[in-house]
């Protein structure tokens, strides 16, 4: 097994080329962070990969390795797009809640209220109707949908048609009890987003997004389109083989798991969260506020993003994606102003080792000392 070799040539304080972008200022932290990442994407035979991390909102690592085609052999740049599967919360969450701060939407609005047709859900003989903040917050109580449930093979189906495959089956809860993740609560919300705007979901995430922050490399994954700089998507066959995957239509899942991006657009989106003006202090407040449960567990999830304490003690906001042919992570430690990301095109079941690959960066505390 032969590890990825990586030179650095740091005669500029910072290198910049199609594959990689560094500051040379962290050249031995930056050096640490590429060993981590080669060696996990050896050790989980992951053809491609995207990493980035930004110190103070500014970008001081970013790379693209491996093959973004095995057939063809066509590197991995940092502008390769990749599937990110759970992450896609993250940006309709964000929409979402511009479009509340807007007036557009209520948090406290029912399903019925955009949809009168929609059937109050059943729980153990109960009828109950869902909110917008219990669904952003994935505490409505519905099933979590199984991954063949999710995937569609066949032709575009709508976020409107999608909700006829869920919206009669019994909930697992009483909503707002406790958290529980599903994609339909995202795909019901996006879904919603549409029937109010008129807008399909694409076209909210270009509006309020992608344009708005720069994000070039972002957007709803089409496999009908001719999308620049999509990476292929890999699966594991049966005999633990690295197989391309077969063809997935992931549009009537987009709000959950079917946006395209990579590890520079998604640590943009990070130091936007952290700094940028186009979203107000009390918006960023929202995003990250635990909501009310009526049961004994406490939250973790605020908006799709989940809120914790790190090793060190430290406030983290985070959020992992996987899905069939793709995964990625996304990662904000806001007293250390620092942001890190990555994305993968192979399912798998190991998370990227972010913590890993931020030690380099994190105050050393006693125990690390010792």
């Amino acid at each position: 097994m032969i590890l990825f070799v990586f030179v650095f040539l740091l005669t500029n304080c910072e290198k910049k080329t199609q594959n990689i972008l560094y500051d040379s200022r962290y050249k031995k932290e930056i050096t640490e962070v590429r060993k981590e990442a080669s060696l996990y994407l050896v050790l989980n035979n992951i053809p491609g990969a995207t990493f980035a991390i930004a110190k103070e909102g500014k970008i001081i690592y970013s790379e693209g390795m491996g093959l973004a085609s095995k057939d063809l052999e066509v590197p991995v740049t940092r502008k390769t797009k990749f599937r990110i599967g759970d992450v896609s919360e993250v940006f309709t969450s964000l929409v979402y809640q511009m479009l509340v701060e807007d007036g557009t939407l209520s948090p406290d609005s029912t399903v019925q209220h955009y949809f009168p047709d929609y059937p109050e859900s059943v729980y153990k003989g109960s009828f109950n109707k869902i909110t917008l903040n219990q669904l952003v917050n994935h505490s409505s109580g519905m099933y979590a949908a199984s991954e063949h449930e999710q995937i569609s093979s066949g032709a575009n189906i709508s976020l409107q048609k999608s909700i006829d495959n869920f919206k009669n089956e019994p909930l697992e809860s009483v909503p707002g009890y406790f958290q529980s993740p599903s994609a339909n609560n995202y795909n019901l919300l996006g879904a919603i987003m549409e029937k109010v705007t008129g807008k399909k979901f694409a076209v909210l995430l270009k509006e309020y997004i992608t344009d708005t922050l720069k994000l070039s490399n972002t957007e709803v994954d089409n496999p009908f389109a001719t999308v620049i700089g999509r990476s292929d998507c890999f699966d594991f066959n049966l005999v633990s083989q690295v197989v391309k995957t077969s063809f997935i239509d992931l549009r009537n899942q987009a709000p959950s798991d079917g946006i395209l991006s990579n590890a520079e657009d998604l640590v943009k989106f990070g130091n936007a969260i952290l700094y940028s003006e186009v979203i107000t202090n009390s918006l960023k407040e929202k995003l990250f506020a635990y909501p009310v449960l009526l049961g004994d567990f406490p939250p973790s999830i605020a908006n799709g993003w989940v809120v914790q304490n790190n090793a060190n003690g430290e406030l983290y906001y985070g959020k992992v994606g996987g899905v069939t042919g793709g995964g990625s992570i996304l990662l904000i430690i806001p007293d250390q102003k620092l942001v890190i990301a990555g994305a993968v095109n192979l399912t798998s079941s190991d998370e990227i080792p972010v913590f890993k690959m931020l030690q380099p960066f994190l105050p050393k505390t006693e125990a690390d000392s010792k």
